[in-house]
């Protein structure tokens, strides 16, 4: 029953997203009381996502690492810049809105994005060790890459955001790839399957819950918060786009382009929207929260777009 569960999540999962927001936001005075438990669960949905992964994917990946830099650059420098661009441009008046668009392309990249990736023949070990690599080093680049874009302009905990997301992310990503080291793969080979409808069961109590916080924006929805909306819509479709073109431009080959453009386009949201949540006004959680509604669409369509153009030159 379970294995079923988790089968229909995964094909439904760009319909499941949304209906978890709208549940969060209808249900926002029983829903808000559910993040005090966020992190911790946040934290073994990392360790379940982590279990496939081991260091020597780490190790293979790092003798040609010119995929997974390209990628770090379009996730970390390129993608925040232009949010930041594109927020000071239409939203100059609203450093919240400003600060929710920067998070949302500052955060690592997600670990749904290896599903896509096996769906479309990508190449796993980049995959693996993008999300791993991004993973730990999340605690350390998220606030880096707020302080320096809009650190002048916003209070921000770097210390306690740092804490928490290495028990968010960092430690329980080491511990799964130690399990699976110690138990020479044998970790690696059992407990994913078994625990993948645990993951997202705690991936969906992650969205019911960081939504309730952006629940009064949601409600009472205006011409700016739409104007959001569209912007977090251009800008995810164009981080996928950006994998892509990358990918092209340094001469990769079919498999390390789609693990890019799904790596570069599909965000760790929920990491993003508990990071809101914790450290900033609610206003912040919206655009975050906002991606949720279009980043597997997004990802359906350009699939399905790079198959048409690869089946169609060859």
């Amino acid at each position: 029953m379970l294995a079923r569960f988790n089968q229909f999540i995964e094909r439904w999962i760009f319909l499941v997203t949304p209906v978890c927001v709208i549940l969060g936001v209808v249900f926002s005075d029983i829903t808000i009381h559910g993040n005090v438990l966020v992190p911790y669960v946040f934290a073994v949905m990392t360790f379940i996502g982590a279990l496939k992964s081991s260091f020597q994917d780490i190790v293979h990946v790092f003798r040609h690492p010119l995929p997974l830099l390209l990628s770090m650059v379009c996730i970390h420098i390129i993608m925040p810049v232009l949010a930041f661009g594109a927020g000071s441009l239409f939203f100059s008046d609203n450093i919240n809105l400003i600060t929710g668009m920067v998070l949302e392309f500052a955060v690592p990249s997600a670990v749904i994005a290896l599903m896509w990736v096996t769906i479309y023949n990508g190449s796993s070990a980049l995959s693996l060790s993008l999300v791993i690599v991004d993973t730990v080093l999340a605690p350390f680049l998220i606030p880096l890459t707020l302080r320096v874009i809009v650190g002048s302009r916003v209070q921000i905990n770097t210390s306690s955001m740092i804490e928490e997301l290495l028990f968010m992310i960092a430690l329980p990503a080491v511990a799964a790839m130690c399990l699976n080291q110690f138990s020479k793969g044998k970790v690696k080979e059992t407990w994913p399957p078994k625990l993948a409808p645990v993951s997202k069961i705690c991936l969906m109590f992650i969205q019911i819950c960081n939504s309730s916080k952006a629940a009064p924006y949601i409600r009472h929805m205006n011409r700016e918060l739409l104007e959001v909306i569209f912007a977090i819509l251009i800008l995810a479709a164009f981080g996928y786009a950006l994998g892509w073109i990358a990918a092209v431009l340094f001469k990769q080959d079919r498999k390390m382009t789609v693990s890019m453009m799904f790596g570069v386009g599909m965000r760790n949201i929920s990491a993003g929207a508990v990071i809101a949540s914790s450290y900033f006004p609610a206003e912040v959680v919206f655009p975050v929260i906002t991606a949720t509604l279009f980043q597997q669409v997004l990802a359906a369509v350009y699939g399905t777009l790079f198959h048409r153009i690869k089946k169609e030159a060859s």
